[in-house]
């Protein structure tokens, strides 16, 4: 496994009582109020977001997660770190300190946006909940963005705080049919790709938002601390024994998120401008004035983030390309697919252009130097179908890249 993530180990067999909370597991690290169900697998935990989310649970192989997302419905407990912007000033704050234009953003919808450093290049990224008029959620990535908000606040009438919210994603072809049986009310309608709604669930008020981080038909839902966690967390597990839901850890969105091209915290830094990580498209230059602009105009417009195929091995992450024995860039995130029985990886080239299709060699995770191809992202389903729910065809099996 890779060195940046940061383990505990619990070897705990029991499912403690209603009621229990495992507090007793860290000092200093915050628990997920679902983390219970987790605890008879003997979980692994990596920090996020200063939030233990699982990396490993001992009843499911990484490629039984895959399989589970893409043909059943899963259970994940994130890190995501939801931060609330409200006041007054909340819409002018958030225009101010996103890339994303969030002016049109309305009421009731969801945005995916991300932050810049003054020299145009990406804080982090995370998914933009605007709750009400005056009040948003920001549920970022791993990362710090709260010291970024507070000062860049200047006169605005506004105020950052912690709403204390926990996130979960249910994902995977029977989300939805799982959804209709967990809420006690109608089903949302509308109920479109990033709207979203507050449905009843065991009695409990619940935020749930048609969004998630697999790029498969999905949600998620927002515990506050006003929710008996237990309760929605206990029928929504139940129920979802109907359909075999899986729960599972990190490596569920691995290879999956990769072969979407949706980008992890890995996948940029403090160098890369959101042109060069292949965002360029979510620019609204035309929009008001955000910090990073001044120098996005004047920035390089061209993609350095493409997808890559990798024959019977894994990509070494770290500077492992290379071209006509020329070293010329990076591999940021890397897996192996169950479907396409290849590596799959982001890579991350040191000159843009067009390269899609291009044969490479890099260095893999056995030491020896494997045959690659770049490509476009996504690697299939590039209108976003499966998460729109246009294409309902389950995948069998493997269908192996060649």
């Amino acid at each position: 496994m890779h060195d940046d993530i940061v383990k505990s180990r619990y070897a705990i067999k029991a499912l403690p009582a209603k009621g229990a909370r495992p507090h007793h597991l860290a000092s200093g690290m915050k628990v997920h109020p679902l983390s219970y169900l987790e605890l008879p697998f003997d979980p692994e935990y990596q920090l996020y977001n200063n939030r233990m989310t699982p990396e490993h649970l001992n009843n499911v192989t990484d490629d039984e997660q895959y399989w589970a997302v893409r043909q059943k419905v899963i259970l994940r407990n994130t890190g995501e770190f939801p931060v609330q912007i409200s006041g007054p000033d909340a819409e002018k704050f958030s225009d101010r300190v996103f890339a994303r234009d969030v002016s049109g953003v309305k009421v009731g919808r969801c945005s995916y946006n991300f932050a810049l450093y003054h020299n145009g290049c990406m804080i982090n990224d995370g998914v933009l909940l605007r709750l009400a008029e005056d009040k948003f959620w920001m549920a970022q990535a791993d990362g710090e963005l709260t010291k970024w908000y507070m000062a860049h606040i200047g006169d605005l009438d506004v105020t950052i705080s912690d709403p204390n919210v926990w996130v979960s994603q249910v994902q995977g072809p029977r989300a939805m049919d799982l959804l209709k049986d967990v809420i006690d009310d109608d089903f949302p309608d509308p109920w479109r790709y990033f709207d979203i709604a507050e449905v009843s669930i065991a009695g409990q008020p619940v935020i749930i938002t048609r969004t998630g981080f697999s790029n498969e038909l999905g949600w998620e839902f927002y515990l506050r601390p006003e929710n008996d966690a237990e309760a929605i967390g206990n029928r929504i597990w139940e129920l979802g024994q109907k359909y075999q839901m899986m729960l599972t850890g990190t490596p569920v969105f691995r290879a999956r998120r990769i072969e979407a091209g949706l980008l992890s915290h890995t996948d940029f830094g403090e160098m890369t401008t959101p042109f060069e990580a292949g965002l360029g498209h979510f620019i609204n230059m035309e929009k008001a004035d955000f910090i990073g602009r001044v120098a996005l105009e004047k920035s390089n417009k061209k993609n350095r983030t493409y997808g890559m195929r990798v024959h019977d091995s894994i990509a070494e992450r770290g500077r492992s390309l290379t071209f006509n024995g020329n070293n010329i860039g990076m591999v940021t995130s890397s897996s192996w697919s169950p479907f396409q029985q290849c590596g799959v990886a982001i890579v991350r080239l040191d000159d843009n252009g067009t390269f899609t299709d291009t044969d490479l060699n890099v260095m893999c995770i056995d030491g020896e130097v494997h045959r690659a191809k770049l490509c476009s992202l996504p690697m299939y389903d590039q209108q976003g179908d499966i998460v729109r729910g246009k294409n309902t065809v389950i995948p069998e099996g493997p269908e192996p890249w060649k």
